[in-house]
């Protein structure tokens, strides 16, 4: 029984079987189990910020949990309290941390002190974007505005109004004195990488601003030097009430954060809320890795490389690029997205077929010019197999 058949056989059957079952990883470099070399351009979903075997990441990690690998949140330690210094400082703004271990930890988090807000003010729903995508757990699908994958665990315990995505005026209308808050990605990721209109997340904040209800900020994929910045809402000159942060920030270890600015970083009391794993001083360690070691500059020069190479290409599958630095969609004519990954993967490229007529790239951030170019020159070759 080989290890596909084996996967079938012992797990759920929600993600069916993955097509490349991998054994290792170097750099921007994965192997499968037959040998076979890919370039990563998924980074694990915009996680692997340092790419594969990362030295520093492998020397942070091996030194914390040969010293201390678990504590629970009944006591602290040095790592959590750096990285929550360090995260504070790239922000710049005064705020406070909770650190949790995944994404959709991390808006429950942020749904929870909402909440708590609400309750303090008398307000009564969210306001979300349509097709944006927040988590799975009950809260944070709550709060996701794709049918396909909320409808079916409805009913929600909270009133939530969905607008399209971009839309300032859809938002104005929807934000009244009885709003919490609202949750927007600084681009949709799981719609497609798709960014809104210039202006729209500076209206958004003009709108909550005005009725008093947050604006929370979830950058789960767009943070971490994603998109050459820091952190995406940074570029759009905007500070939210609440962030979200998990991926790339721990290069691989699972490691979330919600981020609460001024007043409302001290919402939660003691006893709200709570994680076992939060913080655990492995996630932590890896996580200043990585935020000592992502170099923003290098990651614009070689976004900007990747971005021009692909708009070069003229393919009459190809319809544009969109995105910003690192993390960016091949938009097609047509809904072949699964073939252009499966002719991918077979041209030595691992890509992500997320939406029909759309590929998603989110490759490590330490990718190299000459990796970047291998792609591009490859590229219509993929298409014409897709």
């Amino acid at each position: 029984m080989n290890l596909y058949e084996r996967f079938e056989k012992a797990f759920m059957p929600n993600y069916g079987v993955p097509p490349v079952a991998l054994a290792r990883g170097e750099g921007c470099t994965v192997w499968d189990v037959d040998g076979k070399p890919y370039l990563d351009l998924i980074g694990g979903i915009a996680v692997s910020s340092l790419g594969h075997a990362h030295p520093a990441l492998v020397e942070a990690v091996s030194r914390q949990v040969a010293t201390l690998a678990h504590t629970s949140n009944l006591f602290l330690h040095e790592p959590e309290v750096l990285l929550a210094e360090k995260l504070l400082d790239l922000l710049g703004a005064p705020a406070r941390v909770f650190l949790c271990n995944s994404g959709t930890e991390a808006n429950e988090a942020a749904y929870k002190l909402c909440v708590k807000y609400a309750k303090a003010t008398g307000r009564s729903y969210f306001v979300a974007a349509e097709n944006g995508f927040h988590g799975r757990t009950i809260g944070a699908l709550s709060l996701t505005g794709k049918p396909s994958i909320r409808e079916q665990f409805g009913p929600f315990p909270v009133d939530v109004r969905f607008v399209p995505y971009g839309d300032a005026d859809a938002l104005k209308n929807a934000v009244t004195d009885d709003c919490i808050a609202v949750f927007l990605e600084p681009t949709q990721g799981e719609a497609g990488v798709v960014p809104p209109p210039e202006g729209y997340f500076q209206a958004a904040r003009e709108i909550t601003s005005a009725a008093g209800a947050l604006l929370v900020a979830d950058e789960i994929q767009s943070a971490i030097g994603r998109t050459g910045h820091w952190f995406a809402h940074q570029a759009e000159g905007v500070t939210p009430d609440v962030l979200t942060l998990a991926k790339g920030l721990g290069g691989g270890l699972p490691i979330g954060a919600c981020v609460g600015f001024g007043e409302h970083g001290t919402l939660f009391e003691k006893g709200d809320h709570g994680s076992t794993f939060g913080g655990n001083p492995v996630s932590c360690a890896a996580a200043l890795a990585v935020l000592g070691n992502v170099d923003l500059e290098h990651v614009r020069e070689v976004a900007a490389r990747l971005r021009g190479g692909l708009e070069a290409i003229r393919h009459p599958l190809l319809k544009g690029v969109r995105g910003r630095g690192l993390w960016l969609a091949l938009v097609l004519h047509e809904p072949v997205s699964a073939g252009v990954q499966k002719a991918a993967q077979d041209a030595g490229f691992l890509v992500n077929a997320l939406q029909p007529d759309a590929v998603r790239l989110a490759p490590p951030l330490v990718i190299t010019a000459e990796q970047v170019q291998s792609f591009v020159d490859a590229l219509p070759g993929v298409l014409d197999h897709a």
